[in-house]
């Protein structure tokens, strides 16, 4: 995989970008996984909001005693949809969080976890290492071969040769897919995340996978929407 830079950017900015990940006509799925920890601790200034079922399930999964909450059991993911993604990031990253952020820690106190004040956010480095792991959030794209004529005419013409391209990812062998994924979130990612002048402590990083030139263009799409200018170097 590769990263893309999108340089260090407020709650607001990074609210926006995730929404406009899961909103553009070149979306083919997605396979976003929240822990109960954090769909629970982002209901706390807004118990009656977005997340709904999803609140209900964190709910039960930290409170019924069938789950070992110290644990990597992947029953404490849930799969969420785009809205609940972004209702779950919203309340980490918007201001007034930090009744949420109180709320997270003290689920982690509970299982013993505490967050490293001195790491930084959206370190690669860490994310072997990183328990537990919050949000894994990720999109997939339309194949080439998927792409309509009319359509998706901005991203066809973005290739040098299409249908050489076209013809080179259906006849790969393991298949290759295209993807859009951010980076793994954990305590210090959502609760760690901004400096004292609002903006993220270090770089935040889309991670992609495919031709450079679809997912290239694709990104500048999402940034344009975003309302986000990356300067040139």
């Amino acid at each position: 995989m590769f990263g893309h830079e999108i340089g260090r950017r407020t709650g607001e900015e990074l609210i926006r970008f995730v929404r406009a990940l899961g909103q553009h006509r070149y979306v083919a799925s997605r396979l976003h996984l929240v822990h109960a920890f954090a769909i629970e601790a982002a209901t706390t200034n807004d118990p009656e909001g977005a997340l709904g079922d999803a609140a209900a399930w964190a709910r039960r999964a930290i409170s019924a005693g069938v789950i070992e909450l110290d644990s990597k059991d992947e029953r404490l993911h849930r799969r969420v949809t785009d809205a609940e993604l972004v209702a779950v990031l919203k309340a980490f990253w918007a201001e007034g969080s930090t009744p949420v952020h109180a709320k997270l820690q003290a689920h982690l106190s509970s299982i013993k976890v505490t967050i490293d004040e001195e790491a930084l956010p959206f370190d690669e480095e860490r994310e072997d290492e990183m328990f537990p792991v919050l949000v894994d959030a990720g999109w997939e794209l339309l194949p080439l071969a998927k792409l309509d004529m009319e359509r998706h005419r901005g991203a066809i013409q973005a290739f040098d040769d299409f249908e050489v391209a076209r013809f080179e990812e259906e006849n790969a062998v393991p298949p290759l897919v295209t993807l859009h994924e951010l980076p793994v979130l954990g305590a210090t990612e959502l609760c760690a995340t901004f400096d004292a002048e609002g903006r993220t402590r270090t770089p935040f990083v889309l991670w992609s996978e495919g031709h450079e030139s679809y997912v290239d263009y694709v990104l500048r799409g999402v940034l344009k929407v975003s309302k986000i200018e990356i300067e040139e170097s």
